[in-house]
């Protein structure tokens, strides 16, 4: 797939078949985010992938399985969620958080070696290393659309990373940006209207 066929491509799927991807297309998907840019060099990313549907319901234990309408109303409301794109997104999204990465055919978990405190950070650099695995995250989503695949993402809340590293084990000074749920879309899967950029409108040559 050309590249800029792959961008295109590139959605956020919550609805997937049952199917299993073959450990090789995984391990290419991985390779993919360690080509990402790093902040000094040293690329100390780890990543978990999980298969094992009896891990996966402990893991995911802690994550609501569903939302009433007035609680949903009420997050849109407290969020300010005022364009009418952005409501129609997070009406989509917020009620499928369990079942997107539960019919995953597998939950990637992220772990970045978490140097300085990353909620209190002296000066914007010291983020750093929290932006460079962002940048291997949208190489996961990329390489996984190429590959014929597609991605979901969840930003652990409360006490998810917590959880998570009871049940996985991994160390204390790694840090879980999020959950990733892998699989192959359905052909059914509900895809949420992308709002319309004008880029002439958003690219200012030599001052804004």
């Amino acid at each position: 797939m050309e590249f800029y066929d792959v961008l295109e491509k590139r959605r956020t799927v919550r609805d997937f078949e049952k199917e299993t991807i073959h450990i090789e297309v995984l391990e290419r998907i991985i390779a993919a985010a360690f080509k990402a840019p790093t902040n000094d060099h040293m690329r100390d990313w780890h990543y978990i992938i999980i298969e094992d549907k009896n891990v996966i319901v402990r893991l995911l234990d802690i994550i609501p399985k569903s939302i009433s309408d007035e609680e949903m109303n009420l997050l849109i409301r407290d969020w300010n969620l005022n364009d009418d794109l952005q409501q129609e997104c997070y009406r989509n999204a917020v009620p499928k958080q369990y079942r997107m990465l539960f019919d995953a055919s597998a939950i990637i978990i992220p772990l970045l070696k978490q140097k300085v405190d990353l909620l209190h950070p002296d000066n914007i650099s010291h983020l750093n290393g929290f932006a460079s695995i962002w940048c291997s995250i949208e190489n996961i989503f990329l390489a996984a659309t190429a590959e014929g695949y597609a991605c979901n993402l969840r930003v652990p809340l409360g006490t998810e990373e917590e959880h998570a590293k009871d049940i996985l084990a991994f160390p204390d000074e790694y840090f879980m940006p999020c959950f990733i749920g892998i699989g192959k879309p359905k052909n059914s899967a509900s895809f949420v209207r992308q709002k319309q950029i004008d880029i002439k409108e958003r690219i200012h040559w030599n001052k804004f």
